[in-house]
């Protein structure tokens, strides 16, 4: 398990089509990638800046604002399948890509051979449309100066020691929604509604946003709640006084755990995308073990996949033998989602 924290870690309505953003290069003629990112600016900038120098590639890079973050883009790409704008697709989590992949907008077969074979299962669709990598978790995050002994399973949270000062973001958007339908998926709706009710009951507060949570913590509004390690990363930098702590495993007859949750960042290439030898390039550098590594280096943090940099960071790296099952929990989003809105807002 790792206990390495860094000191650094809708609709976009009648989708312009554009028509040249297979864009070329006046000085060498070369066309210009056009890659879609919900990943961070700052991380995506790294990234490509790295790819260019390798490659002499260029990309033209189409981020989204952080209200609408990968739902806006998805709904682009749909909305552009019959006339391709963009050639890749990295997105900062699995379960809009699996939408787009059972939709046809992913190109079926392109990702093989790009990781090695042990690649876990749950990390690339069937068919080899996307791949999955470089991963955060969810976790549970406190105030380091007011809990002594922090609660370590999403179960114990239900407990009325804790009522009134947990807190997670909205779950109707960004990782938290992806971490309901993973549990949805993995308790089954009954019981996965129930433990909503006990946490209502405990009077859990909802914020807009994962950083909103960490940083309601330092402000004193709660002592305890559900984010990214990414955020409390960042909480800290900011001389917040939060730690983490990973979900154990753990048997409870009703909420068990196997571990925290994981999401990773997932890559394709667009079905009928304007360069498509050129896209590979780009797709096969984005699952690479150096962004992998870039990325772990970085202040975000993800873990990497590939088993030259688990045997090479070893301890250091969260376990990945426990996967949620991304497919089975992507079809559980809008029961997640309303059973939350069902129990949490409306109550």
């Amino acid at each position: 398990m790792n206990t390495r924290l860094f000191p650094m870690g809708i609709l976009l309505v009648g989708a312009l089509m554009l028509a040249s953003c297979a864009r070329s290069d006046s000085s060498t003629d070369q066309p210009t990638l056009t890659l879609y990112t919900s990943v961070d600016d700052t991380f995506a900038e790294m990234v490509i800046d790295a790819f260019t120098k390798e490659t002499g590639i260029k990309v033209h890079v189409l981020g989204d604002t952080e209200a609408t973050k990968t739902t806006g883009l998805i709904t682009r790409i749909m909305a552009e399948m019959e006339h391709p704008v963009a050639d890749v697709w990295w997105s900062s989590e699995p379960m809009g890509t699996i939408l787009l992949d059972q939709a046809g907008a992913l190109e079926p077969g392109a990702m093989a051979g790009m990781v090695d074979e042990d690649w876990p299962d749950a990390l690339h669709s069937e068919n080899w449309s996307w791949i999955g990598n470089a991963m955060r978790a969810r976790v549970i995050v406190y105030a380091s100066d007011r809990i002594d002994n922090p609660p370590t399973t999403l179960a114990e949270l239900t407990d009325p020691q804790y009522r009134g000062i947990v807190g997670m973001a909205r779950p109707q958007f960004g990782t938290t929604r992806i971490h309901m339908a993973i549990l949805a998926n993995t308790w089954g709706i009954e019981r996965f509604s129930k433990w909503l009710a006990e946490m209502e009951h405990n009077d859990i507060r909802l914020y807009d946003g994962n950083a909103r949570v960490v940083q309601a913590i330092a402000l004193g509004e709660i002592d305890i709640g559900l984010t990214d390690t990414d955020d409390v990363w960042s909480g800290q930098r900011n001389g917040w006084k939060v730690e983490l702590v990973y979900e154990s495993v753990a048997n409870h007859p009703s909420w068990p755990s196997t571990g925290p949750a994981l999401i990773p960042n997932t890559i394709a290439i667009i079905k009928g995308s304007p360069n498509q030898e050129l896209a590979k390039e780009l797709a096969a550098f984005l699952v690479s073990p150096t962004v992998e590594e870039l990325l772990y280096q970085s202040t975000t943090g993800n873990t990497p996949v590939d088993s030259s940099l688990r045997d090479q960071y070893g301890d250091a790296l969260l376990d990945i033998d426990q996967l949620p099952d991304y497919l089975g929990a992507s079809g559980k989003v809008r029961e997640a989602i309303d059973a939350c809105e069902r129990v949490l807002i409306s109550p």
